[in-house]
């Protein structure tokens, strides 16, 4: 493969058009950087950074015009300038440059994610260049936090500022209800931390889910600040907390294999119903959430405390998902029927639609076709099956 100055050079003789030769730049590059992340078609470029971008990410460069002037690549007039500088950049040399310092546990987003996520990514990575300078990554990387977030109450829904601490060295997240109290109202260890963006669910852009174990059971709080930045940081500051706890619980661990652990989002959420233990209750409709092997169900999404758990092994130890319900079933006002079979007992389910119901069995069967890891048994033997 030619260099990227030979390259646009036969190009030149051979009296291409800029676009023409801004395009073959774009394949020439073959998808390296943040387009390769997002997996989309990067029809667009920023000919100030010499990358070529996607259309979600290139209204977020559009934002910061000091930083990133954007093109089209097909519908724009390019000058010879700017193509030679497309030529000899490219977004690996860019990703070298930006992301020269960047730490393991910062959360890199796909397409896949919110908007805050991909723009504060964006913006850290060339409008900061937080991955530059490693000084400016303090907010996250330093061990310790502490801030007021808004946090949702339990029992009215209200959102109020809270104290939240990190702290690596007591290896805890905590929050005060009270600016000046000396307890806490609730301590949550990072062993068992995890953290998600739940925008839609939250009612807010910037809606972050936190859960932790408390008495082998899942909580839930709901948080957010007004600031994009903030809540991202907290949310970093949380993956860095998990990463060196885990790199002191598991010393012989590679970085790719702990990255993956720092935080995780849900395989499905949303609405079955389902009826009790005895399958002779009528069904009611429940809000569920699949987390790793966790099957949980909620009367309200938003909800603290789930109504019931269900643990969901593997093929090997006798777990299956069936399509449908046994022929005896009454009750459910949904048809489309999904039956969980357990070393223990079924659990009946029913969908709205047959896409919900084929999503479901989906996420259920990578789940059970995926063998237990040895500290899964412990959390099967200890877990207790709600009605």
């Amino acid at each position: 493969m030619p260099s990227n100055g030979l390259f646009i050079l036969k190009l030149k003789v051979e009296t291409c058009s800029r676009t023409s030769i801004v395009l073959q730049l774009k394949w020439f590059f073959f998808f390296p950087g943040i387009f390769q992340l997002f997996y989309l078609d990067p029809d667009w470029a920023s000919h100030s950074l010499g990358i070529f971008i996607c259309l979600n990410c290139s209204g977020i460069h559009r934002n910061i015009p000091q930083v990133s002037k954007v093109k089209s690549v097909r519908l724009d007039d390019w000058d010879d300038a700017q193509v030679e500088f497309m030529a000899s950049n490219g977004n690996n040399v860019a990703k070298a440059k930006y992301e020269s310092k960047m730490p393991p546990f910062y959360y890199k987003p796909t397409f896949l994610d919110c908007q805050l996520l991909r723009e504060q990514w964006i913006r850290a990575k060339y409008e900061r260049k937080e991955f530059i300078h490693s000084e400016k990554q303090e907010p996250y990387s330093a061990g310790y936090r502490e801030g007021f977030l808004w946090k949702r109450g339990r029992d009215n829904g209200q959102f109020l500022s809270r104290k939240f601490v990190l702290s690596e060295r007591e290896g805890a997240l905590k929050y005060f209800n009270k600016n000046d109290a000396k307890e806490p109202k609730a301590i949550m260890k990072i062993e068992h931390l995890n953290a998600t963006f739940q925008p839609a669910k939250i009612g807010n852009p910037h809606g972050l889910q936190i859960t932790y174990l408390k008495d082998n059971s899942t909580r839930n709080i709901f948080v957010y600040h007004e600031d994009g930045k903030e809540i991202v940081d907290w949310f970093n500051a949380i993956r860095a907390a998990r990463f060196h706890y885990l790199q002191v619980a598991f010393p012989g661990a590679s970085n790719a294999d702990l990255v993956p652990k720092l935080s995780r989002n849900y395989l499905k959420e949303g609405y079955m119903e389902k009826t009790g233990p005895k399958q002779t209750e009528g069904f009611k409709k429940r809000w569920f959430t699949m987390d790793d092997r966790r099957l949980m169900y909620f009367k309200d999404p938003l909800d603290a405390f789930a109504r019931g758990e269900v643990f969901i092994g593997s093929k090997e130890n006798s777990y299956k998902v069936l399509e449908g319900l046994p022929p005896s079933t009454q009750g459910n006002h949904w048809q489309h029927g999904i039956t969980i079979v357990t070393p223990d007992r079924k659990f009946l389910f029913a969908c709205e639609t047959e896409d919900d119901q084929l999503e479901w069995i989906t996420t259920f069967q990578k789940v059970i076709s995926r063998p237990m890891l040895p500290q899964e048994y412990a959390v099967e033997a200890h877990f207790k099956h709600k009605p």
